[in-house]
């Protein structure tokens, strides 16, 4: 492990009009999720008497203002109290599922709980951790390239004022969304835009969220569902949400989102306080998570994102957690595969299914709630269960359509995926990726 020399400095500028930092251990490139998470791991102390010392840091937030999205939801479930419980916007142990027929499945999920958390609650409280420790920097800056040097790398871009960027460090983590997404043999998009809504008469239980209502027009390939997250009687987050091959116009969204507050949920008047839209890539490509000899890909780009689900943030949390374990340990500090091949087979053969029209979706998932208990089902989405759970839950799911799938896929050539927004614009925002079904 190189050891680098940190000095604090005013504003990073030299005589020739350079901008840069001193050498560090680690350059995180984003703040987002990804970069936030890490960084807190990396600098967090570890068990008495097993670790080296704290890395140096670099944080490179973006310049840009149309790279940094609005504030956005992730959720994700967890058992016992958060590391960023301070964040977390609310919480549930129940959830329910509601059938094309209006029939509801309702489970609790304990001992996980369901949470939320805002993406501006979250930074400001990762920052405040940050902002006290004298190892740690951020800079804002657009970065253009990273390129491996002898024993570590660099990366290079442009600062305030037009002033030129040199990062040198022994690691460096990239967690900028993909702009075109790997070759895969099959490619959806989750898309969706949600309202926060208060009510003018109590129209919701506090108690329960709304993981899937599948009483939406459902369109001609993949699925639809309506997603509801309550804070209260009166408020919550109603989402309008496609697993389908592109993305609908803002016009559309609005003409779902009406029709499904008035029409399925008949919640009467109510306020738009708030607004939120993304897409997220469901896709059984692979994601590269080394770009270099000490440059690797995290979040999202690293391949984080659930392909069968689009949950995203307790992954990041695992690879965080893992990256700054060997880091401690003196070795390289390479983010693992946040999932097993297991589960991402599992992830390819349902999405070659939705794909291909081969299953009703809705059914699908509605059998999923309705026959497996709810922890278990939870542990699945987050890859925890043994090969027994996990054929247990197979023997649920629509045999002879998944068996034909099974077979089909090992012949099944990677295409590059036709070109469509992994990236909200700068109007949208990423939920769940940052998060959730």
């Amino acid at each position: 492990m190189v050891e680098s020399h940190w000095h604090e400095t005013h504003d990073g500028e030299t005589h020739d009009g350079e901008t840069h930092g001193d050498e560090s251990d680690v350059v995180i490139i984003g703040a987002g999720a990804a970069g936030l998470s890490l960084a807190h791991h990396l600098t967090r102390t570890g068990p008495p008497g097993r670790t080296g010392p704290a890395p140096t840091v670099t944080l490179v937030e973006a310049l840009d203002e149309s790279l940094r999205p609005p504030e956005r939801t992730w959720c994700f479930w967890e058992k016992g109290e958060s590391e960023y419980e301070e964040a977390v916007v609310a919480s549930w142990d129940r959830v329910r599922v509601v059938g094309r027929d209006g029939g509801a499945v309702v489970n609790g999920i304990s001992p996980f709980r369901y949470k939320m958390l805002r993406s501006g609650d979250f930074e400001e409280l990762v920052g405040r951790r940050l902002s006290g420790l004298p190892r740690v920097r951020t800079v804002r800056a657009d970065v253009h390239a990273v390129r491996d040097l002898p024993g570590g790398a660099e990366v290079n871009g442009t600062a305030a004022g037009g002033r030129r960027l040199r990062l040198r460090a022994r690691w460096v983590y990239d967690s900028r969304p993909p702009r075109e997404l790997p070759r895969a043999r099959s490619t959806l998009l989750q898309h969706f835009r949600g309202w926060f809504v208060r009510t003018a008469f109590p129209a919701f239980d506090p108690d329960v969220v709304s993981l899937m209502d599948f009483r939406t027009p459902q369109p001609p390939r993949g699925l639809s569902f309506g997603y509801v997250l309550p804070f209260g009687p009166r408020d919550a987050l109603v989402e309008y949400t496609e697993f389908s091959p592109k993305p609908l116009s803002q016009g559309a969204y609005e003409e779902a989102l009406l029709h499904y507050t008035r029409k399925v949920l008949g919640i009467g008047p109510l306020e738009v306080r708030g607004q939120e839209q993304g897409v997220i890539p469901m896709t059984d490509a692979v994601f590269p998570r080394r770009a270099g000899r000490s440059v690797f890909r995290i979040g999202t780009a690293g391949g984080a994102t659930r392909p069968s689900t689009g949950y995203t943030f307790a992954a990041v949390q695992r690879q965080s957690r893992a990256i700054a374990a060997a880091y401690r340990r003196g070795d390289v500090p390479a983010p693992p595969p946040p999932y097993s091949p297991r589960a991402r087979a599992m992830d390819a053969v349902l999405l070659r299914l939705l794909d291909r029209g081969r299953s009703d979706g809705t059914e699908f998932f509605t059998g999923l709630f309705r026959t497996t208990p709810a922890e278990r089902l939870l542990r699945f989405l987050d890859g925890d269960t043994r090969l027994h759970e996990d054929i247990a839950i197979g023997l649920r799911t629509p045999i002879l359509p998944m068996l034909r799938t099974v077979a089909e896929l090992p012949l099944l050539p990677r295409r590059n995926v036709p070109a469509a927004p992994v990236r909200p614009s700068p109007s949208e925002s990423t939920s769940r990726d940052e998060e959730r079904p």
